[in-house]
This record gives C-alpha cells, structure tokens and sequence, in this order.
C-alpha cells in the first residue's frame, strides 16, 4: 500500500540556541529581576495619638518647641507617642530607626524625671539649642541583610550627612535640621549588603516629627 500523502513526512529538527544568544537571554533576565530582588521600596507612616500635638517638623530648639517639649514629657506614661514619635517610622524586616533631636532630648529628660517618680526639671535650653539631628539604625532581629550605609536625599539631591559611624550592624547619622525640613518629601536608602531599603517620607508625616 503506497501512502497518499505525496510529500514525505519530515521532521522539524529541535531549535538549537547559539551559545552566545542563551547567554545574552540569562542576562537580561538577571538584570529585568535583579532590582526587584535587590530593591523593597515602602512609604513612612507618622505614628498616631501623639499630644500634645506637632505640626512644624524638626526645627532647631526655641522657646516654643522647648517648653512644648517639656509638656510632651510631663505626660509620663511607659511609652508617650510625643517622646517616641518615631517608633514604627519606615517599618521594614530588615532595619529600625530611632531619631534624636534637641526636641527629643527636653522630652525625654523630663519624661525619665517623671516616669520615676521626680518633679519635671528644666533642661539645659543651650545644650538643646547645639542638638543636631541624629538618626539610628539597627538590624532586625533574625535579619540577615548587614547593613553597610544610609543615603538621605531631597529632590533627587543627596544630602550630605555632618557625621557618620557604621559598626555591629548599624549605624549612626547626623544631619542638621535643614535636611528634615516638610517643605518636600524626603527618600531614605537603608543599603544593605543583599537588598536596599527605600523609604519615602512625605512632608505631612515630616510635619509630625520632632
């Protein structure tokens, strides 16, 4: 029996990749997933319920910010949003950062005096005035991810930092005051070894540090 199908029935050989072409396919691959993998980028939140209550971001110490400095601390209590206003601030799994600022340190002398039973003291207004702003940061627990640097910019301007120490897996920063000025949203670049974190903070929630 002869087959009807005139042609004969051939087969399409297998698709063979030059070398050079699968190479340049993993490559672009690994540099389309690269960012994503090397990058998380999230927004700052202010924390809520802080009295009494801020809206001038952190200035340099002047009577006003002072003596609302030292109510903020009367208040007492084991954890006063107007004292740890940062807490929570850019939450990720892999850094925290605490901010000090001559707001912070009125605040907090007053509110140790008080959380142990003394009367209020009247902080040093000098020593408050030389305060810079001094930004913290420490790992996780259970992060794996060493931190290395923190980059502050300001419309795509970085903002050089006063000072800088980088050691046991965190790192302290000071800037002046300028840098934290509500007039625009602020980006910080938390750089660690395996991944960078990127936060925004926008002047509204600028606005509600001290």
């Amino acid at each position: 029996m002869t087959d009807s199908n005139p042609f004969p029935r051939v087969m399409s050989p297998a698709p063979r990749w030059p070398v050079g072409g699968l190479l340049m396919l993993v490559l672009l691959a690994c540099v389309v997933l690269w960012p994503a993998q090397a990058r998380a980028q999230i927004t700052a939140a202010a924390r809520p319920g802080a009295t009494p209550a801020w809206d001038k971001g952190m200035i340099p110490i002047n009577a006003e910010s002072y003596y609302h400095a030292i109510a903020c601390g009367k208040q007492g209590g084991d954890d006063p949003p107007c004292v740890f206003w940062d807490t929570g601030i850019c939450r990720n799994g892999d850094f925290t950062l605490t901010f000090y600022s001559g707001y912070k340190q009125v605040a907090y002398e007053v509110w140790t005096a008080v959380r142990n039973k003394r009367p209020a003291p009247q902080p040093s207004y000098q020593s408050a005035q030389r305060t810079r702003v001094t930004l913290g940061v420490t790992p996780v627990k259970g992060s794996t991810n060493a931190f290395t640097d923190l980059v502050l910019t300001r419309g795509g301007t970085v903002v050089p930092n006063l000072g800088r120490s980088v050691s046991g897996g965190g790192g302290q920063f000071t800037f002046d005051y300028p840098a934290w000025a509500p007039t625009s949203r602020v980006t910080l670049e938390l750089v660690g070894r395996t991944k960078t974190v990127s936060c925004v903070i926008p002047p509204e929630v600028l606005q509600q540090f001290r």
